[in-house]
């Protein structure tokens, strides 16, 4: 076993200044790209929103898939066999213990209809790009039957998103069971459920007794017990984990554990991940690793309202009575509370934070909405995807290359044209290379994207995680000062105009309407002179600006991480900037 002092030396040094982020910019500079620093693709963290780890005082982690990752497809193997017995046991059919697990079907991200028993994989619009009945695939024309326009708005009422890991044997199971009494005989297959004498079974009652069962198998089956009782088959353990805690507080930051475990689970799990010999060899307890430890955090609710603060008595594990006024004392844990309590409590202030964690909603989405926190998104299947993406070169070249001979097809054609050029076989290559593609993540294609339009998942991690990566321990790889710069986020016309295509109309063809113009002279005190000026020089009243003055430089939002607010002084002095140009 390697102590903490060996695992720091097999970290590279972080590069000296070094500011841009890792995504890079756009196609339209990739001319440049060799000039920017890239760290490998395992150990890089991306970028939607500028981020400045300096800002940084508190980092927050979720337990369940981001400190403890679960081995997959072990334990979602496991969890799929306990959702199974659970069924049989409320009456479903015993046959259902013949169906084993399948990872290569169920993808995150998915929408079950309860009307008519589908999954759905829609792009970031509702757009449905993928329809699966059970085991079976619909067509085009099957789809635009059920869906007009292949189009579904999100409708909680009607539909349910299977967006987190421990959602995926739910997905596979609502295909099995689905495709079982499709495919039976006795059974009658219709529109909104399922047919067998004088019993119906509906879509949305299958979808609730299969929601129920998987609560259960968390609240009160075998899923925990089963997992603390086999741990290292079902928990991966990183011995960096302790030496990223200690970096994070010797660089002056707080460390935050807030999860929706109960305690005895709790202790348990961080036991075992934290369970390496310190830097003096000596055995540390779990918490002595973290400044506040919060269980039974019923997140998202933790981020509204949330609940009473009791602290812990860890002999016992019951919660004492009482709300805990504070102040937080180390080596304590406490169970529930809320996101406004511990940050008073903590003395932080919102951007100030950055939250860890694999739950868009959960996680992400609320901690970034409700209390404004930075957010970091751990995406497990981030890895297969980047592999899929590298490996398959030659599929994507081979796309760059039809889309050329597509655009080539319009080369010479305008509004005269008559005839239009057949172009049957490059839509049928291109088909078929974005099936095999799609084929290359699994039945279900990637997490991401479906052909050139990416999917409802991407679209939440674009809009709600600022940085995202396969682990949090990738910010091992990055000084605690890095800038996390994002890429320049293009329209069309940006992104596929040349800096160097001509822009001058020529002579015979009409100019455009002009309705915007642009002034490079900077308006001067004497250019605009003040209403008490004009007032004393005629002795009129006068409008209090005769125009608007170029902006400062401060002041237009062109980065959050740009901004003048990197310290009181900076902001005292923008103030007062802005204070004088307003007088003026």
């Amino acid at each position: 076993m390697m102590s903490q002092t060996e695992v720091t030396k097999t970290f590279p040094h972080p590069e000296n200044g070094v500011c841009n982020g890792d995504n890079g910019a756009s196609a339209l500079f990739e001319a440049n790209q060799s000039k920017i620093f890239k760290r490998e693709p395992r150990n890089r963290i991306f970028v939607n929103r500028s981020l400045h780890l300096q800002k940084i005082k508190f980092y927050g982690f979720d337990m369940d898939y981001t400190l403890a990752v679960y081995k997959s497809p072990a334990y979602e193997s496991m969890g799929f066999d306990l959702l199974k017995e659970r069924l049989v046991s409320i009456g479903y059919p015993a046959a259902l213990r013949e169906f084993d697990y399948d990872a290569t079907f169920p993808v995150r991200g998915l929408w079950f209809d309860k009307v008519y028993g589908n999954l759905l994989k829609v792009d970031s619009y509702g757009n449905i790009l993928v329809c699966i009945h059970g085991f079976r695939f619909l067509k085009r024309m099957e789809i635009a039957e059920l869906y007009p326009n292949k189009f579904m708005q999100l409708d909680d009422s009607r539909l349910y998103v299977l967006n987190t890991l421990f959602n995926l044997p739910e997905t596979y199971m609502l295909a099995c069971i689905i495709d079982y009494f499709t495919a039976k005989k006795e059974y009658k297959s219709k529109k909104e459920g399922i047919d067998c004498g004088d019993i119906f079974m509906s879509y949305k009652s299958i979808f609730q007794d299969v929601r129920a069962a998987v609560d259960w198998a968390h609240l009160n089956g075998d899923l925990k017990s089963e997992t603390v009782k086999n741990l290292e088959k079902y928990v991966h353990r990183d011995e960096r984990l302790p030496v990223l805690l200690d970096r994070l507080r010797t660089h002056g930051a707080k460390t935050v554990l807030i999860t929706n475990s109960d305690y005895e689970y709790t202790n348990k799990i961080m036991n075992f991940l934290l369970d390496f010999p310190a830097q003096n060899h000596e055995k540390k307890d779990w918490t002595s690793y973290w400044d506040c430890v919060v269980v039974d955090a019923r997140k998202p609710l933790f981020f509204e309202e949330g609940t009473s603060l009791r602290k812990v008595d860890r002999k016992t594990g019951a919660s004492q009575l009482g709300h805990h006024k504070g102040p937080l004392q180390p080596g304590e844990v406490y169970s529930g509370g809320s996101c406004d309590v511990i940050s008073k409590l903590l003395g932080a202030r919102g951007k100030d934070v950055l939250y860890v964690g694999d739950h868009i909603y959960g996680d992400i989405l609320k901690s970034k909405k409700i209390r404004g926190w930075r957010t970091f998104l751990i995406i497990p299947e981030l890895m297969q995807e980047v592999r899929v993406w590298t490996e398959k070169v030659d599929l994507f070249k081979q796309v760059n290359q039809l889309e050329a001979a597509l655009s080539d097809s319009y080369k010479f054609l305008d509004s005269s044209t008559v005839e239009a050029p057949d172009i049957t076989k490059i839509k049928h290559s291109l088909r078929d290379i974005a099936y095999k593609l799609d084929m290359s993540y699994g039945l279900l294609g990637s997490l991401f994207r479906s052909g050139s339009r990416q999917t409802f998942f991407a679209a939440q991690v674009t809009r709600y995680a600022d940085i995202y990566a396969a682990s949090f321990l990738n910010l091992l790889y990055y000084p605690f000062c890095y800038m996390f710069k994002a890429p320049a986020m293009l329209m069309p016309h940006e992104a596929t105009v040349d800096h160097n295509a001509p822009h001058e109309v020529p002579a015979d063809e009409p100019a455009p309407p002009v309705v915007r113009f642009n002034s490079e002279v900077d308006i001067t005190e004497e250019d605009q002179p003040s209403p008490k000026r004009r007032k004393q020089e005629d002795g009129k009243d006068h409008v209090p600006h005769l125009r608007a003055v170029k902006p400062h430089k401060d002041i237009i939002p062109h980065d959050d991480e740009f901004d003048s607010d990197d310290s009181e002084e900076n902001a005292n002095k923008l103030d007062d900037t802005v204070s004088a140009d307003s007088v003026r």
